[in-house]
């Protein structure tokens, strides 16, 4: 009998590890339907009119909060030529870019890129890039994986009632999981 008692005793705390994670794992929330997104509209936010690095209108397409935070897709109108993103650092996200319209010139590590309709580009989280719009117009698909925090640094960005200066970029930036490392790019 106190054998039993003991297996019973041994079985009931192998499960309860089971039980812990199980009740430990995170619920992923995303939607349970599809969607559709009109041409030039941004979804949840409207257009966001960003100011500070530049003067872009971001909408989004994608949302982090569709699908747990592990993607989001921004349609980027660039209404600022000669004008770019700082050299920055994206601690946990992968981005990708794809043009649509115009030109751009890109930084990633050591390599510089010219963009044009069409062509895409991989810059891998942790590497340093920036990038400048060389037309007077442009536009892209900017893709992040996972999300992160980049829908809030354009919303803040967008709500600012000045254009913020270096050091005020510098710590947006931080607080949304980058590192400004250098200046923006100069267009040759």
């Amino acid at each position: 009998m106190q054998r039993n008692s003991f297996i019973a005793a041994l079985s009931a705390l192998a499960t309860l590890p089971l039980i812990s994670f199980s009740s430990m794992e995170k619920v992923i929330k995303r939607k349970t339907k599809g969607f559709k997104i009109n041409a030039g509209e941004g979804r949840i936010h409207g257009h966001i009119k960003l100011k500070g690095v530049n003067s872009n209108i971001m909408d989004v397409k994608i949302s982090g909060s569709d699908n747990d935070n592990d993607l989001a897709i921004f349609e980027q109108t660039s209404l600022s030529q000669g004008k770019g993103t700082p050299l920055h650092i994206h601690l946990r996200q992968d981005e990708i870019f794809y043009v649509l319209e115009g030109a751009y010139y890109f930084k990633v590590g050591g390599e510089t890129y010219n963009l044009t309709i069409g062509d895409s580009i991989y810059l891998p989280r942790k590497v340093p890039h920036a990038w400048t719009q060389v037309s007077e117009k442009g536009k892209m698909l900017v893709i992040f994986q996972p999300a992160g925090k980049m829908e809030n640094i354009f919303v803040t960005m967008a709500a600012l009632d000045h254009e913020p200066n270096t050091k005020e970029i510098s710590q947006l930036f931080a607080d949304n999981e980058m590192q400004v490392v250098g200046p923006p790019l100069k267009i040759d």
